[in-house]
């Protein structure tokens, strides 16, 4: 009989990860680095464990919404007092908060756990394209690839 294999955290290796937003699709971009932050894209992944990779995502400010999301998709956002509730367009978001407008779409598409909480603090965003990541040595990953 052949057992499953099952990775536990720390057993698996994690690399560092470098995407450029510039041009790409938000919703597309960001199923690619969901994809990469769980792991998904190794042989070893485990649906419970963090086998995933540490992702730096840098040009978040040049990243394209398709179709009317610019000014029809809102962002919500409430202080918890009475009749305080904030909304933002996306194209206010991407003005001002692009690296937010990134990383709330990508946290949408991890799981809604204690384990998607591990996976978000993995993904670093940054508007430009400078990052301090330099020390750790990212491999660049081209989101245009058609095998994934």
């Amino acid at each position: 009989m052949q057992r499953t294999y099952s990775a536990k955290n720390g057993e698996v290796e994690q690399v560092w990860q470098l995407v450029d937003l510039e041009g790409q699709i938000l919703g597309r971009a960001a199923t690619r680095v969901a994809v990469l932050l769980r792991g998904k894209h190794k042989p070893q992944f485990t649906p419970h464990a963090d086998t995933g990779d540490y992702v730096i995502a840098i040009n978040a400010s040049k990243v394209r919404l398709s179709g009317n999301k610019a000014d029809q998709k809102k962002y919500y956002r409430h202080s918890g007092y009475i009749g305080n509730l904030k909304s933002r367009t996306a194209a206010e978001m991407l003005d001002g908060h692009s690296d937010e407008l990134f990383r709330l779409a990508v946290r949408g598409m991890l799981p809604k756990n204690s384990l998607g909480r591990t996976l978000l603090k993995k993904l670093k965003v940054y508007s430009g394209p400078e990052h301090p990541h330099a020390a750790q040595q990212p491999q660049v990953f081209d989101l245009n690839e058609q095998n994934k």
